[in-house]
């Protein structure tokens, strides 16, 4: 069974289509990527001297997944797909996650700093590029979306997460980028927290516009099942 969730997870990573197994077995899926999400938890902060404990711990990442999963569902469901629970989207969330291993990579360890923060940029670009991609896709195949729909159900939740974790400043840094930072208080993920303020003033503009044509598809696929019903 093992062999085959991995070659299952290996196939939504490279988006293709799962065997049906993952459908009979999906507690072993779901397990499975539960165990990858804890274990990209623990890679990501293992070597940064601002995490907490918790984060340490990996259990950021699985509060995180967890949480995810239950606003893209509310986020979703009033677009009416016709396949959607949330016990899928919670498992091919956590099938998502090995990509961010690559944040246990200690370049800082034998690079430069300004070459480690250039890496840690890239390895930011390359998973959250892949995610977004794989959520859209996601929607598109496997809840039966639009393709309008599935654009605006993947950037909203994506738009909304980013201009959170600003607001609530969970990396320690997000802010201090703003008005500079201290040589004493320089990491390999500055660069990275620093992408990270942009996206979130490009959040902000995007914001509005995403949300009305939310309302927009919401409004028609309610009045779509009212009339179909």
């Amino acid at each position: 069974m093992l062999k085959q969730v991995i070659l299952d997870n290996v196939r939504v990573l490279t988006f293709q289509s799962p065997s049906a197994a993952i459908r009979t077995h999906w507690p072993s899926y779901l397990a499975f990527g539960l165990l990858m999400t804890w274990l990209a938890g623990i890679g990501r902060y293992w070597d940064n001297p601002r995490a907490e404990l918790w984060q340490y711990l990996g259990l950021g990442s699985v509060a995180y997944v967890l949480l995810l999963a239950c606003l893209l569902w509310a986020v979703i469901y009033p677009l009416r797909p016709p396949r959607w629970s949330f016990r899928s989207m919670l498992i091919f969330l956590t099938l998502c996650s090995p990509p961010a291993l690559l944040y246990a990579i200690p370049v800082e360890r034998f690079m430069s700093l300004s070459a480690a923060q250039s890496a840690n940029a890239w390895f930011l670009a390359v998973v959250a590029s892949w995610r977004v991609a794989l959520l859209a896709l996601f929607l598109r195949r496997g809840a039966g979306l639009s393709f309008g729909a599935s654009v605006v159900g993947c950037l909203l939740p994506i738009v909304l997460i980013i201009v959170a974790l600003s607001a609530l400043n969970l990396e320690h840094v997000v802010f201090s980028l703003m008005s500079g930072i201290a040589p004493e208080q320089r990491s390999s993920a500055d660069l990275s927290y620093g992408i990270v303020v942009m996206l979130s003033a490009l959040s902000l503009l995007a914001a509005p516009f995403l949300l009305f044509a939310y309302a927009v598809l919401a409004y028609l696929a309610f009045r779509q099942r009212r009339t179909s019903g």
